[in-house]
């Protein structure tokens, strides 16, 4: 089998859009609503949890057969609040402010669904290669959805993106005004509601009976 066989491509690509975690399997919701305000922190909160989740199933796929059950969810938490706390202090040393923008967050990543969703669906009982590629694309569709609402909400919000002005000084001088609205965390649940009607519109065969 190759590296990137039809089936690995499925586990990688697949969680990009039909199967994507936040809006297909309703996962990794609370923190897209509390870290997209600006863009920034939703693009590194992002690259954060794909990082964690890509390596912590890579451990847990190949210690698997050495795992006793009855303690499996320990050594995951394990394996994660490690994984967690390197990537915070790599945050503290190379973008400290973003780090402080996302505060707690960061170690919240810990009780994300999507970590232990995929440890314990798909790192326990596949190869680390595969493991890999699982943690990679659900990162990644986890944070595209985090891209497109930190987008809409820090443009329509605050009028800029990754903190430079996109919305010309002109429109405001024509009457244009932010929606304050749109910084406010139940406007990223609507924005999030309506990626999810635009996807499942897109994908007939998500939609229920």
């Amino acid at each position: 089998m190759g590296l990137l066989s039809n089936k690995n491509k499925e586990v990688l690509l697949g969680p990009l859009s039909a199967n994507n975690p936040v809006v297909v399997q309703m996962l990794g919701i609370c923190s897209a609503l509390a870290v997209t305000s600006k863009l920034e922190p939703a693009i590194v909160m992002g690259i954060s949890v794909t990082a964690v989740v890509a390596f912590a199933n890579v451990i847990i796929s190949l210690i698997r057969n050495t795992i006793p059950n009855r303690i499996r969810i320990i050594v995951q938490l394990v394996v994660v609040a490690a994984l967690v706390t390197i990537v915070s202090e790599v945050l503290k040393a190379f973008a400290y402010d973003v780090n402080k923008q996302l505060s707690v967050f960061v170690g919240l990543i810990i009780t994300n669904c999507i970590l232990m969703g995929r440890l314990e669906a798909f790192a326990l009982g596949n190869g680390p290669w595969e493991s890999f590629l699982d943690g990679i694309g659900n990162g990644l569709g986890y944070a595209l959805i985090l891209i497109i609402v930190g987008f809409f909400r820090e443009l329509l919000g605050s009028g800029t993106l990754l903190g430079f002005q996109v919305i010309p000084e002109a429109f405001y001088k024509l009457g244009y005004v932010n929606n304050g609205l749109m910084i406010l965390p139940p406007m990223a649940l609507i924005v999030i509601a309506v990626i999810i009607w635009v996807h499942r519109s897109r994908n007939k065969e998500l939609q229920e009976n």
